[in-house]
């Protein structure tokens, strides 16, 4: 079965954050018809695969997409309409030949990612798949419904509040099913919005749909998520409902030291106040603890926190498989972030995927702060059996569908998929 591509065009649209990016049509004779939207960062890695933007300023502030639209519509649209491929990875070769640069600047990496997301989803509706089951093919793995990590409190680049740390997610890693994560995530949402309430604390809401209190120290935060899980009766910890965080040193590193609520902080003094903090509250996961540039503190850091927490790589490796197989060699983390738009097409993703299954890390899909309603992620986590995805709050219809995805391929696999975070 071949994948032939009889019609392709792009449409410049909106994201979460106001801002533009664009929806990619394709078609086949055979009449398949699907949609992919593309997804944009607002805290980025600079090895990441980079974005066309527009720059014109009397235009969405410089923001808009017409030229990656174009792109589409024009030089990808005539090497790829009226031909057949094997696969949507023959696809991707093309388009990654196509454009000729490392990071995917010619054409852009959002009107490359759209097109080999429409491919990947045409390819599977053509095989009669869903979109999870064709995934799991192309992996080699088993599927598995992964632990939601929902993102109730926003600082740094995705709230205007002065924490420093960008991300605080509560992990329900005892929850039976994918339904039960859901309700205890809504649940301990609830009482968490009531509970900064009644201190007088803003309940408005950050880009990713969590909270965005005036808040300064981590630690405050925490202790009221600790709080709001036991209010909603559940137990705080890897039995129940556990805690990850997503500091996005990136954001706050600079003159080669770490602001944190005040404080300047080395490499050193900042692991001992992750070391601190893992010892106080029930935090199974740091995401980007230290800036991608700070590869001598990161192998200290996973040295002194990988036996006690998963060491989660972002900013640092931006889904690249070079990048991390240099991580692997040099003993960088124990987790990986997973971003199809980091490295741009869904083929090279499952690359970097299988670089860390053969090298025991853990992997964990992630949505961008500059969302969709695409659910290409939710599908993409289960299929590839990672058993960890985060996607934002229990709020707001861009982060909500993902979840709503993940819940309705459980109702259709009658619970015969395992749910969990996968075994390294």
């Amino acid at each position: 079965m071949t994948l032939r591509i009889s019609h392709l065009h792009a449409v410049e649209i909106l994201d979460s954050r106001a801002r533009p990016t664009l929806a990619v049509t394709l078609a086949t004779p055979e009449g398949v018809q699907v949609r992919a939207a593309v997804p944009a960062g607002a805290s980025t890695g600079s090895r990441e695969a980079v974005e066309s933007r527009d720059r014109e300023r009397d235009r969405y502030q410089g923001q808009g997409v017409l030229r990656a639209v174009g792109h589409v519509n024009g030089e990808i649209a005539r090497e790829l309409v009226g031909r057949s491929f094997p696969t949507a990875a023959a696809v991707d070769a093309e388009l990654i030949a196509l454009d000729g640069t490392e990071n995917k600047t010619r054409l852009g990496a959002n009107a490359i990612v759209g097109v080999s997301l429409a491919a990947t989803r045409a390819e599977a509706a053509q095989r009669g798949q869903q979109l999870w089951q064709f995934l799991a093919e192309l992996s080699g793995t088993a599927p598995r419904l992964p632990v939601p990590h929902f993102n109730v409190v926003n600082g740094g680049a995705h709230a205007a509040n002065a924490l420093d740390f960008q991300e605080f997610m509560l992990a329900p890693l005892g929850a039976p099913s994918m339904a039960e994560a859901v309700r205890a995530a809504s649940e301990v949402y609830t009482r968490l919005k009531a509970r900064l309430a009644a201190a007088g604390h803003t309940v408005s809401l950050g880009d990713e749909g969590g909270f965005a209190p005036a808040l300064e120290r981590p630690e405050e935060v925490l202790g009221e998520l600790v709080a709001a899980i036991e209010d909603a009766g559940y137990t705080p910890g890897r039995d129940g409902v556990a805690i990850a965080l997503d500091p996005a040193a990136n954001e706050f590193r600079a003159d080669g030291h770490y602001r944190v609520a005040g404080a300047e902080l080395s490499s050193d003094q900042l692991i001992d106040r992750y070391e601190e903090i893992i010892d106080r509250f029930p935090v199974w996961s740091v995401e980007d603890g230290l800036a991608e540039d700070d590869w001598e503190g990161w192998s200290r850091l996973t040295a002194r926190l990988g036996p006690r927490a998963q060491v989660m790589g972002d900013d640092i490796f931006v889904t690249n498989p070079a990048i991390l197989r240099r991580a692997v060699e040099s003993g960088i983390g124990n987790a990986a972030l997973i971003k199809v738009n980091q490295i741009g097409t869904v083929s090279q993703t499952l690359e970097a995927v299988r670089v860390c299954r053969e090298a025991g890390y853990r992997q964990m899909v992630s949505h961008r702060s500059g969302e969709t309603d695409d659910t290409f992620i939710a599908d993409l986590a289960v299929g590839i059996g990672c058993g960890q995805i985060k996607s934002g709050a229990p709020a707001r219809g861009e982060r909500v569908a993902k979840y709503n995805r993940l819940l309705e391929i459980d109702d259709a696999t009658a619970d015969s998929l395992p749910y969990g975070v996968a075994v390294r």
